[in-house]
């Protein structure tokens, strides 16, 4: 029998998100274990499981998103983290930043490159 949407989310999402990611879906939880679940599914057992794209590119994918959505700082941390854990290298994700300066503007720029400074010095320190 196949693993359920569910099943398949948390495996993607223990795999690619990690602590941070872990503390804030219990906080999620806390309030809306509907909402909570919703997060697993679909993203993680849905979206991430289609073969076209590999771990590296969704993560790229959704750190370029954040930044240029703006106002996701938490978010962009926890994705930031979930690429390097992924492979992608540091080098990459400042070139993300700076090509969504083109699309977002400097502002949402100059917050991305501060998240990604805390989110990757944290990572390095094992802080994940």
């Amino acid at each position: 029998m196949a693993d359920s949407r569910y099943e398949r989310g948390l495996k993607n999402f223990a795999k690619i998100v990690g602590g941070d990611g872990e503390k804030a879906l219990a906080e999620i939880n806390a309030v809306s274990p509907d909402f909570a679940r919703y997060i697993i599914e679909f993203p993680f057992g849905d979206i991430y499981e289609r073969p076209q794209l590999d771990l590296r590119s969704r993560e790229m994918c959704a750190v370029a998103a954040l930044i240029v959505l703006g106002g996701a700082e938490r978010q962009l941390y926890t994705h930031i983290q979930a690429a390097l854990t992924v492979g992608v290298k540091k080098s990459e994700l400042i070139e993300i930043v700076i090509q969504m300066a083109n699309f977002a503007g400097y502002p949402r720029a100059i917050n991305g490159i501060k998240v990604l400074a805390s989110a990757t010095d944290d990572f390095e320190k094992g802080q994940k």
